[in-house]
């Protein structure tokens, strides 16, 4: 495989790997640094790479092994954890949904936040995101029911808690 082959099948990948490894790792330095690894493996390996019958998922299945990788040997994790695992939903507001369902998201156990990725964001098929993550099928469509509900759940509540806080509101001012 030349360079401009590399290009035409590994390299045109690297912005959906980029997102893939961000949402696994959260730093965009780390998820870079992740996905320049992989490429530059993935060239040493570039004659090799013809006897994977699905290049695409062969290369996200790289950068998410890379990623939880610098996981398990950096303090990315407890990073993560401290960042984003206590969402406290009572601080949000109907007003920012789209970042609190992105919190919510990344909240989510890997498996499913990762499932949840790939098929709401990057509109991955089942059976790819089963070769990607090395799941089955139906594993992959519980974890993303699992996900989806608990977001779902999670949405509920804070709209519901929302719609008591304006309606106290409301009250309190009317009986003024």
């Amino acid at each position: 495989m030349n360079q401009e082959q590399f290009k035409n099948t590994v390299f045109i990948h690297k912005d959906k790997l980029f997102r893939f490894a961000k949402r696994i790792l959260v730093d965009d330095d780390e998820a870079f640094d992740a996905v320049q690894n992989v490429m530059m493996r993935l060239w040493k390996l570039k004659d090799q790479l013809h006897q994977y019958k699905n290049i695409e998922a062969f290369c996200m299945q790289s950068v998410k092994n890379e990623a939880l990788n610098r996981i398990k040997k950096d303090k990315v994790r407890s990073d993560y954890v401290d960042q984003y695992q206590a969402i406290s939903t009572t601080e949000h507001t109907v007003g920012n949904t789209k970042e609190v369902i992105l919190e919510m998201i990344n909240s989510l156990p890997e498996k499913q936040r990762l499932v949840m990725h790939l098929r709401d964001v990057e509109d991955y098929d089942i059976d790819e995101i089963g070769d990607v993550l090395d799941m089955g099928e139906s594993a992959v469509r519980v974890n993303l029911m699992r996900a989806r509900q608990k977001v779902k759940e999670q949405l509920t509540k804070l709209f519901d808690y929302e719609a008591s806080r304006i309606y106290a509101t409301k009250k309190y001012s009317d009986e003024r």
